[in-house]
């Protein structure tokens, strides 16, 4: 098992690969990351929460922020799901950076009572955007399983964790206001 990054620890830099063919570094030399571990592609909860962040991603940039979002789903799968977002996604099939980073699975991904609300609440929409060719179905058999849990770290250019969340269900994450509130309360000078 591995552990949660909490405030004030440092992670080295790295870079990876983006599904658009880019590379992106973590940490940002010149900004905040909001570092996002999803679920598998095609998951309605995460295709939800990332339109969400997509629809404010200029407010979240303005505000000094670069998204950077992992998938434990292979890069070819993964494109066909999020070739239309503005900001930086990365494949990790293997699940090798979720385990770098402290980022579970569980049972209670998708059993707790704020998992099946999210169902609930985003079946409707999620099947609508499916009749009308907006969105494709999920897989029926996602690579890394179903049981993902989703996690949120802010990282500072020098590499230090400014802030870490780690759900304790498929849709326990944090909402852009949520990510503006922190990122403001993190990086504003102490006085």
């Amino acid at each position: 098992m591995s552990i949660p990054l909490a405030p004030d620890s440092t992670i080295r830099v790295r870079s990876f690969d983006t599904v658009a063919g880019g590379t992106v570094s973590v940490p940002d030399p010149k900004r905040v990351v909001h570092l996002q571990f999803r679920r598998f592609a095609g998951c309605p909860i995460c295709h939800t929460h990332l339109r969400s962040i997509a629809k404010r991603h200029d407010e979240i940039r303005s505000a000094g922020i670069r998204e950077v979002v992992f998938f434990h789903t292979g890069i070819d799968e993964l494109y066909e799901y999020t070739d239309m977002l503005p900001f930086d996604v990365v494949a990790d099939p293997d699940k090798r950076v979720y385990r770098e980073f402290g980022v579970e699975s569980a049972r209670r991904a998708i059993l707790s009572l704020g998992g099946l609300w999210a169902v609930l609440r985003t079946a409707i929409p999620t099947t609508v955007r499916i009749l009308t060719g907006r969105q494709r179905p999920p897989s029926s058999k996602p690579e890394g399983g179903r049981l993902g849990l989703p996690a949120d770290l802010l990282i500072a250019p020098d590499g230090r964790v400014l802030a870490a969340h780690y759900g304790e269900h498929m849709d326990d994450q944090w909402s852009v206001d949520e990510l503006l509130r922190l990122a403001a309360e993190v990086t504003s000078p102490r006085r």
